[in-house]
This record gives C-alpha cells, sequence and structure tokens, in this order.
C-alpha cells in the first residue's frame, strides 16, 4: 500500500508525521511526506520519501484580521494546487492534516482514493470546550458547541476560493468547503487525533468516527547524542531549565535573550536558551544556547522547559515528566497551555506580550521549587507511557485495509 501523509505549518505541524510515517513504514508500508521544501530533511532523515508543497510566500499586507484572513485564503489556492501535483497515481490512501483535509477532501472525491484525518489538534465542535483557536475558558456548553461551529465557518472562508479552484481543476462539480464537510460527517469521516487523553479527554459528544489516539512522536535517530559541549554543562551543576520558542517570535531574539538570562539570574537557575526562530543567544558560564535538538533526549534532564506550548513541545515536556512555564503566543497555543496548568503539570500561562523577566523569574521559581508541578508532569509522563499513537494508528489502518 502507498500512503501519503499531506501537512502544511511549522515545524511542530511536520514534525510528529516523520514519527507516524516511520512507523507505517516498518509495517511494509510505502511512505511519503508533502510538506515545504524547509522539512525535506527532516522527512528523508527518518525515511520517508518526501513531495514539496507551495510554502507561505504570501506577502503580509498587515496583521488586522481581516488582512490575515485574505493572506491565508491565498496561501489556501496555492497549496491546493500544489497538494494535487504531490498526489501521484498509484497512491492507496490519503493521510490528512488539519491543516490539509478540507483540500484533500475534494481530492478523495475526484480520485477514489480512500482518506483518513490526522490531526494534532481537536477541531470538532463540543460542549466540553471551547475552540482551540479562541483559546479562552470554557462558555458552558451550548456556548462551546456554538463558538466551535462559528470557528469552522471561519475556516471554511479561508478555503472558499481554495476550493472552487481546487474542484474545477479535478473537474468535479461546485461545492462549498460546508457542504464537503457535512458530507464527510454523514459518511463518518474517520479523524485520528495525535495527543494524549490526559490532556484532551475525547469528548462523550462527538461522532464515532472521531478517535483519540495519543501523541505521535517526532522520528528521531537511535544512534543520535548530545553534543560534548551540551553533555558537559548538563554535568556542571544542577538541572538547568530549557528556554525556547520553537518557531515563534522571529526577530524579537536579543530582548528575549535578555529577559531570559535575567530571569534565570533572578531565580538562581542554570539555562540553556534553545535559538529557535527568535534566534535567542546567551553569555556567561551559567547560561548555554543550543540549535535544534531533539526532545527526547534532553527534557528528561531539565528541572523544567519554558515554552510557546505549542502541541508537539508541550506533549514532549510530560512524556519527559518536566514541569512547565508557558508562554503562549498564538493559534493553539494558549488552549494546550491552559490544558497543562489545569493539569498542574504547568504554572500559570504568561502570555507572550506580557512577558517580563520579573514573572517569568516567579514562575521558574514555583514550576522548579514547588514540588506540585513535577509530581503532575510525572503522573501525566507515566499515562503517556500507555499510549501508542503510532502503534494505534498503524492498526486502524490495517482494519481499514481489510474492508
Amino acid at each position: 500500500m502507498r500512503i501519503l501523509i499531506a501537512t502544511a505549518g511549522s515545524r511542530g505541524d511536520v514534525a510528529p508525521y516523520t514519527g507516524l510515517g516511520a512507523e507505517l513504514r516498518r509495517a511494509g508500508y510505502d511512505v511519503a511526506l508533502a510538506a515545504t521544501d524547509t522539512f525535506a530533511p527532516l522527512v528523508r532523515d527518518a525515511g520517508l520519501e518526501f513531495r514539496s508543497l507551495p510554502a507561505d510566500t504570501g506577502e503580509r499586507g498587515g496583521t488586522g484580521k481581516r488582512e490575515l484572513m485574505r493572506t491565508a485564503a491565498a496561501f489556501a489556492t496555492e497549496l491546493g494546487q500544489g497538494f494535487a501535483d504531490a498526489v501521484e497515481e498509484g497512491t492507496d490512501l490519503l493521510l490528512l492534516s488539519t491543516t490539509t483535509a478540507p483540500l484533500g477532501w475534494h481530492l478523495t472525491e475526484a480520485t477514489g482514493i480512500p482518506s483518513l484525518g490526522v490531526y494534532l489538534q481537536p477541531t470538532t465542535p463540543t460542549g466540553d470546550f471551547p475552540p482551540v483557536v479562541t483559546g479562552s475558558r470554557s462558555l458552558g456548553r451550548l456556548a462551546n458547541r456554538a463558538t466551535g461551529r462559528f470557528a469552522l465557518r471561519m475556516a471554511d472562508r479561508v478555503y472558499e476560493q481554495a476550493a472552487a479552484k481546487l474542484r474545477h481543476r479535478l473537474e468535479l462539480p461546485p461545492a462549498s468547503p460546508s457542504e464537503i464537510r457535512r458530507r464527510q460527517e454523514q459518511a463518518n469521516w474517520p479523524v485520528l487525533h495525535g495527543f494524549s487523553t490526559t490532556l484532551v479527554p475525547r469528548p462523550s459528544d462527538w461522532r464515532s468516527g472521531l478517535r483519540v489516539v495519543g501523541n505521535w512522536w517526532p522520528h528521531h535517530d537511535e544512534s543520535e547524542r548530545l553534543s560534548a559541549e551540551l553533555e558537559d554543562f548538563l554535568c556542571a551543576g544542577p538541572r538547568p531549565v530549557l528556554i525556547g520558542f520553537g518557531s515563534m517570535a522571529s526577530g524579537d531574539g536579543e530582548r528575549l535573550s535578555e529577559i531570559a538570562v535575567r530571569a534565570l539570574r533572578r531565580a538562581g537557575l542554570r539555562g540553556i536558551l534553545q535559538a529557535g526562530s527568535a534566534g535567542l543567544a546567551a553569555d556567561g558560564d551559567d547560561v548555554l544556547a543550543i540549535g535544534d535538538v531533539p526532545h527526547t533526549l534532553l527534557f528528561p534532564r531539565l528541572a523544567a522547559v519554558v515554552h510557546h506550548a505549542g502541541a508537539g513541545t508541550s506533549a514532549a515536556a510530560l512524556r519527559a515528566g518536566v514541569p512547565a512555564v508557558t508562554v503562549p503566543v498564538t493559534a493553539d497555543q494558549p488552549f494546550w497551555a491552559s490544558r497543562l496548568a489545569t493539569l498542574g503539570a504547568a504554572t500559570a500561562p504568561i502570555p507572550f506580550r506580557s512577558l517580563t523577566a520579573e514573572r517569568l523569574a516567579d514562575s521558574l521559581e514555583q514550576a522548579v521549587k514547588q514540588q506540585a508541578h513535577s509530581r503532575a508532569a510525572t503522573r501525566a509522563s507515566k499515562h503517556l507511557a500507555t499510549e501508542n499513537g503510532a502503534g494505534r494508528t498503524l492498526k486502524i489502518i490495517q482494519q481499514l485495509a481489510n474492508e
């Protein structure tokens, strides 16, 4: 069976699928992963075939909601055309991320290739919580469901133009994204969610085709080791704190580095700054700056992790049993930050715009010195160890193949 996994977004939107793809490949499937060119090395390192999708090259005309919607819609249109090019003859199954599913549905209709959703976020409306993109507190069951439906309508608007162009190219009759979504719901289209039930238990008001299977962990080479410099730093004193913002906060490195170093010294902690897109840098013997390092090698050796609360980093810190201080920036990050805090595995979130050295130092002291956060993270870690997201996904695909 030839499987194509398609995703679009930042590193956190791509890396989990390298682990899922590697698991499917070990089971004998021929697996390709379609993403933007930046992630070609990541995909190939996992032993998967890489297929190119267009990058988000749209000039951002501003940061207002209307401009952002327009930019997103233009990107979705370009993505749709690129996605159609990436689906080759002989593909037997499409695995579609949250960002590619609204396009993949049309390809499934045109080609007859079966598909299923592999989502990193819960997007289906539920009474249990509001939509992840709002990041707000629960509004009550009725309002949660209503805002969930509204969020889907907003997403439909982003994909409207892309869907129309793609359907024209595929010689399909016109159909709006919302119409296609209704058809998918009626057909009980399967969607697997790659996050832990310890963070988001499966809502009881979801239809039967929606499952929570556990995390898909990024592929990493078993022979990989931490650098000698990082090993020496880890061994040179008490467990340090890692501070990083992933692909967020680009161009804000100088200010963030200063805040991070001041906060660490105020809290009396050693630190590791992960450069990321912000370009964090360090000075002094008590702080080390590093580039990309597999979470699975580094996180278990830390006192705490300060991160932007992306889905992947949030799960990685929990897996390592390490408490977190979250500084959510945008999109689904406030949602995961709030989930970690509710679980007790993180301090109350510090919104990115409100970040100061004083607030960060106070939260770090809480996370490292109050054992409650460590205990909650350890409990969650034990739960995550019982879940096998890639293994469960493989079983479901095998069942679908036999039907």
